[in-house]
């Protein structure tokens, strides 16, 4: 559109003969690369003028930035409400048709999404069984965070006993990776949970993987075992600390300073050291 037009009026004359009809009259048209304003003049016939400004912006500058797993689709809310609806019925062939006429028609990404929100809204049997699913899919990878925010959601509910069948769960995984920075996460949050025992066991079962621990995941290990006053467990991952880094006290005063700098920030989403 070209907005260097000559200014546009209409004649009186073409006013319609109604008491109450307007003429408008576009007396000013100035525009500039982020904004366009617009003077009207509605003029009612045989009355007073009334002058309206109208600013149009760039729309596109109001609009916030798009947060990749923050939202969820349409489907998967519909999904999220026609499941805990189907629960309250206390239905099992009403909960498996939810299941067959939404959740397994859902793309990855939404039936991620749709786990974590009941997650997030506490509703643990609705997830595990939602996670079942999942597991089905061929697209399935195992992901230590979700484990870890899985455990953590559990835990919070006193389900302790599924946080052991989820474990148990995660070391007949086939296709686990070795990951880090998500074994961090959740040996943290197992040993938060006086969960000693299944921390230990994440911890062989990560370095199975040929995923070699480093400072600060001793550090975390050790101190929850120390909280949790596990002098038995404690003195058995000292003494592999040992093996990697030397002496554990001179590992322990080194860590000490290193950790006064740097702390765990945990979402959802992934895990920064920072």
């Amino acid at each position: 559109m070209n907005w260097n037009c000559p200014v546009i009026a209409r004649d009186k004359s073409e006013e319609m003969n109604c008491c109450c009809c307007c003429a408008t009259h576009v007396t000013q048209i100035g525009v500039g690369t982020q904004m366009k304003s617009i003077r009207l003049n509605f003029q009612k016939s045989g009355s007073m003028t009334m002058m309206i400004g109208i600013v149009m912006r760039d729309r596109s500058k109001n609009r916030k930035p798009l947060q990749k797993g923050r939202s969820l689709s349409i489907e998967a809310i519909q999904t999220v409400q026609a499941l805990k609806r189907a629960t309250k019925q206390q239905s099992e062939v009403a909960l498996e048709q939810v299941f067959d006429m939404k959740l397994r028609r859902l793309l990855k990404l939404d039936m991620i999404a749709v786990l974590r929100e009941l997650l997030r809204q506490d509703q643990c049997f609705l997830a595990l069984k939602v996670f079942e699913d999942v597991r089905k899919e061929d697209w399935y990878r195992p992901q230590l965070f979700l484990y870890a925010e899985m455990v953590t959601v559990l835990g919070r509910n006193e389900l302790l006993d599924k946080v052991e069948l989820l474990i148990q769960t995660l070391k007949a995984e086939s296709n686990l990776k070795p990951d880090l920075e998500g074994f961090k996460v959740l040996i943290e949050s197992l040993t938060s949970l006086n969960l000693s025992g299944l921390a230990v066991e994440c911890f062989y079962l990560m370095k199975s993987l040929s995923c070699d621990p480093d400072r600060l995941l001793f550090k975390i290990l050790i101190d929850g075992l120390e909280s949790n006053g596990e002098s038995d467990l404690l003195a058995v991952i000292k003494q592999d600390a040992e093996k990697y880094y030397g002496k554990f006290i001179d590992f322990l005063e080194e860590e000490e300073t290193d950790m006064s700098t740097k702390y765990f920030i945990w979402n959802p989403q992934r895990v920064d050291l920072v």
